[in-house]
């Protein structure tokens, strides 16, 4: 048995961890996968050579690098059977806090709000492939990966297309209470997710999770919004909005990307 340790610098969040998951579940050769996402590393466990291993970890573009290969005696993994359940917790509430974001950034007329219901929902598609292809074939996740980031790409453009008529008309101001009380809320969505996935970890590891969640890109995504609301209000102009909007719009681009590549 060989452990390949590799550091991926852009694996802040359990998402990243999840299309890791996916790129690499048809590696016969893989036997176990550790996560360390505070510190960024992944521990491969698998037999035979780790090229198509590094491949597929850089392929992701998530800054994989590989570290170090040795040979282990560790036969035994503490696998958590509590996995599914713990996926299907996280999916819930990304796709709650999409509806709740969608609706009431639509009602509030906040660009913000509605660009960080899709990112939650692209972390809700990131969990979704994963739980409904459990058992399918690697077809079948591929299919489902690239529908769901087209899916994506295409709600991201139309977002873009509003923000342009948005900053060129004569709009109401969004309603800057609004986006602070539901972006609040969402943050501490974010929290509770970040909490139920490192469940499955070693209670060792529980120190780390303040830090993760203050790392995470979802949390500063929030943070964005927040304070663009306190702006909109502060300079009476939607601009704020529409800024982090676009800034979220091409966050979401990105990782819908990052799913397409799991359909190739």
């Amino acid at each position: 048995m060989n452990k390949t340790i590799f550091e991926i610098t852009k694996m802040d969040c359990p998402s990243e961890e999840n299309l890791i998951r996916m790129k690499l579940d048809g590696i016969s050769s893989i036997v176990n996968l550790d996560f360390d996402i505070p510190n960024r590393k992944l521990t491969v466990f698998h037999s035979g050579e780790t090229d198509q291993i590094e491949k597929s970890v850089l392929e992701l573009n998530l800054g994989g690098k590989k570290i170090s290969t040795e040979q282990t005696d560790q036969t035994e993994f503490n696998e958590n059977s509590n996995q599914k359940k713990l996926l299907w917790s996280v999916l819930g509430i990304n796709f709650a806090f999409f509806l709740i974001e969608m609706t009431t950034g639509i009602i509030s007329k906040s660009m913000g709000l509605v660009a960080d219901s899709l990112d939650m929902l692209a972390d809700s598609f990131v969990y979704g492939i994963s739980l409904f292809a459990v058992g399918g074939t690697l077809t079948r996740k591929k299919r489902i990966a690239k529908l769901a980031g087209y899916f994506q790409i295409t709600l991201a453009i139309i977002g873009f297309v509003e923000v342009l008529r948005r900053f060129f008309g004569d709009e109401k101001l969004p309603d800057f209470s609004t986006m602070i009380i539901v972006s609040i809320f969402a943050l501490i969505a974010n929290g509770i997710c970040l909490y139920i996935l490192q469940k499955s970890k070693s209670k060792e590891e529980a120190h780390m999770k303040a830090s993760m969640i203050f790392t995470s890109n979802d949390v500063i995504i929030n943070l964005g919004v927040i304070i663009a609301g306190i702006l909109v209000n502060w300079l009476s102009s939607n601009k704020p909005d529409l800024i982090i909007g676009t800034i979220v719009f091409v966050l979401v681009i990105q990782g819908a990307f990052r799913i397409l590549k799991l359909s190739k």
